[in-house]
């Protein structure tokens, strides 16, 4: 089972609570779940279906889900024979031109090996689709098998997520971009970058599964952390919460 649980509560069993009944549906690309009742669920694959959600039948379940109390469908992204979805963005953009109310977020973008200027322009593309509905999650992936495969070296595994998040976070700021340039991406002088989405600005989260630096880093950028919690407790990440409320008071966020 995975869950996600977006701003779990300091208490134990407030954030055991929350996670039973999380209202933001979270696709994996292979299992899926949601608030238990009417709205559970929606997007899980039938017997004989390809998993993740993807097939002819997609398009209606999503309309169903957009009926339901669910506030959002999160896509996850994966480059291997057991999950379905590699490119969350396209999925998204399907959802997003038949869906009106639902929130549509990727969970996530492995920012370490994509191109943080197309990844804010697919995103800005669907937030128009959309009526302003799209949000991005960004993480450094739990699965590291997009790195090799697009020409990343591992030792850069932190390195590369830092350095992408900073850019993706320059071009959201503003239309023209000036960007110094780094180890991995070269620089950008002055350059405008289209389609600018309807939100402005439009969300960015930081996906965090278990990682104190990673927490501190998203409360430092004020930027709001998503707790993946694939298996386990939700009141062990207790203390990440903690760790994040404090680490943003001292940056300086309330």
């Amino acid at each position: 089972e995975h869950r996600v649980v977006l701003v779990p509560d300091l208490e134990e069993e407030e954030a055991d609570r929350r996670a039973r009944h999380a209202v933001r549906l979270y696709d994996h690309g292979r299992v899926e779940c949601a608030r238990p009742g009417p709205g559970a669920a929606l997007l899980g694959s039938p017997e004989g279906k390809v998993p993740g959600g993807v097939g002819p039948w997609a398009p209606r379940r999503r309309l169903e889900a957009d009926a339901e109390d669910v506030q959002a469908h999160l896509v996850g992204e994966h480059h291997r024979a057991d999950y379905a979805v590699s490119a969350p963005a396209i999925v998204l953009a399907a959802a997003a031109a038949r869906t009106k109310r639902i929130r549509l977020t990727s969970a996530v973008t492995v920012l370490s090996s994509d191109e943080p200027v197309r990844v804010f322009q697919d995103f800005a593309t669907i937030d128009l689709i959309s009526g302003g509905r799209a949000e991005i999650m960004v993480g450094r992936g739990s699965f590291i098998e997009s790195f090799p495969l697009f020409g990343q070296d591992l030792e850069d595994y932190d390195d590369l997520f830092a350095e992408k998040l900073d850019l993706l976070l320059r071009v959201r700021e503003s239309l023209r971009v000036t960007w110094p340039g780094g180890r991995h991406r070269a620089a950008i002088d002055d350059r405008p970058v289209y389609p600018r989405p309807l939100q402005d600005p439009i969300p960015i989260w930081i996906a965090v599964g278990g990682n104190p630096p990673s927490v501190v880093r998203a409360a430092r950028l004020g930027l709001p952390m998503a707790l993946a919690i694939i298996g386990g407790a939700p009141a062990r990440f207790v203390e990440f919460v903690r760790l994040y409320r404090d680490s943003a008071r001292r940056a300086g966020h309330d």
